[in-house]
């Protein structure tokens, strides 16, 4: 690797995140977090492969701290992660005592699959798993009891496949949490508030306006 590691980290800091084709050169970054009294140590594989997948991004760090401040209980819970990247998210449920699930595209699964190994102890329930939205959400069972994402609402074409995973995999009494930045150019909010309250009781859980991300609550109606 040409670059200096100065040189890398004020490309992270001034480059990332941007669009993938930005992401010229390859490298790996590993980062601490804490929530919920674990120290989580992420890694994360930026470059061209992995695109969008490769980082933490500031809405799973939102989801995870919402997560700490209301003390939500996993024990017990059947628990998905949807385009998971890092995997942080499911890790942290998986840490609070839920039998989890964290999926992603094939390419993002030995990233997730290394922070997995790397913070969930030997016999955690942790597993990680390939889920193409609209494809192969069918081998999937549909009783999740929460069912997570963190900013995978950007791309509008993948919108209806995401709603019909999200349909497939919540349980009858089961809650969607999503958390995303509100981007205006990727037509966010029509996928909030007009495509998701179709099939499920939204709300808005939680608005940071610094950070422009908003943490929803999904339920099936009447549940």
């Amino acid at each position: 690797m040409s670059e200096s590691g100065s040189e890398l980290e004020l490309e992270s800091e001034s480059v990332f995140p941007r669009e993938d084709g930005l992401f010229a050169d390859s490298y790996t970054e590993e980062s601490r977090f804490h929530f919920c009294g674990h120290v989580l140590s992420i890694k994360q594989s930026f470059g061209a492969r992995l695109g969008v997948a490769a980082p933490v991004w500031d809405a799973a760090l939102s989801l995870c701290s919402y997560f700490e401040r209301k003390n939500l209980d996993f024990r017990g819970k059947k628990v998905i992660e949807l385009g998971a990247g890092t995997g942080i998210v499911g890790i942290l449920a998986a840490l609070q005592g839920g039998d989890v699930t964290i999926t992603d595209l094939p390419l993002a699964l030995e990233q997730i699959q290394g922070n997995v190994q790397a913070n969930v102890p030997v016999g955690g329930r942790a597993q990680v798993r390939a889920l193409a939205w609209g494809l192969d959400q069918g081998v999937f069972p549909g009783d999740y009891d929460l069912v997570l994402g963190a900013d995978i609402v950007y791309l509008e074409p993948t919108f209806p496949l995401l709603l019909g995973t999200l349909r497939h995999l919540c349980g009858p009494n089961g809650t969607i949490y999503l958390a995303s930045k509100m981007r205006e150019e990727h037509r966010t909010k029509s996928f909030f508030h007009d495509m998701l309250p179709q099939h499920f009781q939204l709300e808005l859980a939680q608005r940071d306006e610094e950070e422009n991300i908003n943490i929803y609550r999904a339920t099936h109606r009447g549940g």
